[in-house]
């Protein structure tokens, strides 16, 4: 029997002919990746170790974002650890204010990741990577501490769903739409410890953003990573962004598949995920009305440059609903400096937005947008779970930069049809 994509990265990083679906393998490492949440804890594991020196400072990533600049005491003595593990163990790939972004658009930026690797991160969306035709997936910081002294992790091996797409989505319909309609079609359990491997023609009409966005959420759906084949686009990137060598897996003709589902991406929605799981998905005609006061444009799943660009094409010379705070949040400095370059901040402060450094802050309830009780939030991010954004008693919607922008200029969830776009 042939083998998946993710089969072959994996057989090939733990020196095997084939792997085979359940099998325990050991997988050399090509990146560790940890953030200033997780890395101090990986950190304190790995002082507990005989070994206590890094197997290569050029293939682990240390990226402060989710709470930087310091938003309080506990934040700053986090990075102040992260920052002096960094320095003594010389650690190459470490991104602080100034130079940071929110890791998981700040790794393909910075070429960090390319086609063929296999990748681990102390943060569960480590799986975005996928995008670049690479295995990556999210660990706890325990593993990341073994990743960071020996280069290995211990894996079983994942059977894969198949998604066929096919056709070519609409003009608002994006990445995020597609994946929201594939974890309100499976589950967020849909795809548990699987990898969900994505071919078809209609991969072509996707851009490398809406890419990073789907495979970024496939956790959402339980999966264990998300991967697309490599083509020209993802080929180009990697050549514009990275100086690596990469190596190109394609799945076997006969390569076995737990369950296969084809979407025609024409057929598709602009679709909003309801509290308090990705599951609960209705397309923006089944919404109704619901009042917002709050709309965040930005996080690892939709703050690239595209994203940014979507969301001022529709507030362009409008202004944010009276009673609605607006926060953009560009994904990194080079997409902040772009969206600057291109004059779309300017757009969102003449909206009446307002525009962040890079963090993650407003996703996990962190800073820069909590919500109080009884207070509604149109999201970009990837997840609406209980108290995800602050108090227990508010909610979170997930849905695309397009719907996000249209729903802070209406003050209700909304597409942007509702504007005459």
């Amino acid at each position: 029997m042939g083998m998946t994509m993710t089969q072959k990265i994996l057989a090939a990083h733990a020196g095997l002919a084939e792997v085979k679906a359940g099998q325990l393998i050991e997988a050399d490492l090509d990146l560790v990746l940890g953030n200033d949440i997780t890395s101090p804890v990986a950190i304190n594991e790995m002082q507990k170790m005989n070994q206590q020196t890094v197997f290569d400072k050029d293939k682990i990533a240390l990226v402060m974002d989710h709470f930087i600049p310091n938003k309080d005491i506990k934040s700053a003595e986090n990075c102040k650890c992260c920052r002096d593990f960094a320095c003594r163990h010389e650690i190459t790939n470490y991104f602080d204010v100034g130079e940071m972004g929110i890791e998981h658009a700040l790794l393909p930026e910075k070429g960090l990741v390319v086609a063929g690797d296999a990748v681990i991160g102390a943060d569960s969306h480590t799986c975005t990577y996928g995008a670049l035709g690479a295995f990556s997936t999210g660990v706890g910081s325990t593993d990341m501490a073994a990743g960071m002294v020996t280069g290995k992790a211990w894996f079983k091996v994942p059977s894969a769903i198949q998604f066929v797409l096919t056709g070519k989505p609409a003009k608002w319909v994006s990445g995020k739409d597609v994946i929201l309609h594939i974890i309100g079609m499976i589950g967020v359990d849909g795809a548990l410890y699987k990898s969900m491997e994505f071919t078809g023609d209609g991969i072509a009409h996707l851009s490398m953003d809406d890419r990073f966005t789907i495979c970024n959420m496939a956790i959402e759906a339980g999966g264990k990573n998300g991967i697309f084949p490599v083509d020209d686009l993802a080929v180009s990137y990697m050549k514009e962004h990275s100086q690596r060598e990469f190596t190109v897996y394609e799945a076997d003709p006969d390569a076995e598949y737990d369950a296969v589902y084809t979407i025609d991406l024409s057929q598709l929605k602009p679709t909003v995920a309801f509290p308090h799981l990705p599951e609960n998905t209705r397309t923006i005609d089944e919404v109704g009305e619901v009042k917002i006061q709050q709309s965040v444009i930005g996080s690892c799943t939709n703050g690239r440059i595209d994203d940014i660009r979507i969301a001022a094409e529709i507030m362009k010379g409008r202004k944010v609903a009276k009673g609605v705070r607006c926060i953009v949040i560009p994904a990194t400095q080079a997409i902040y400096l772009q969206a600057l370059k291109e004059g779309l901040l300017e757009i969102f402060i003449e909206a009446g937005a307002i525009v962040s450094t890079p963090t993650c802050g407003p996703c996990l309830g962190g800073y820069m947008g909590i919500l109080a009780a009884g207070e509604r939030c149109i999201s970009t991010t990837n997840r609406n779970f209980v108290g995800r954004m602050g108090h227990v008693e508010s909610e979170v919607y997930l849905a695309s930069p397009a719907v996000a922008a249209a729903s802070a200029v209406t003050g209700k969830i909304s597409g942007p049809a509702e504007l005459g776009l």
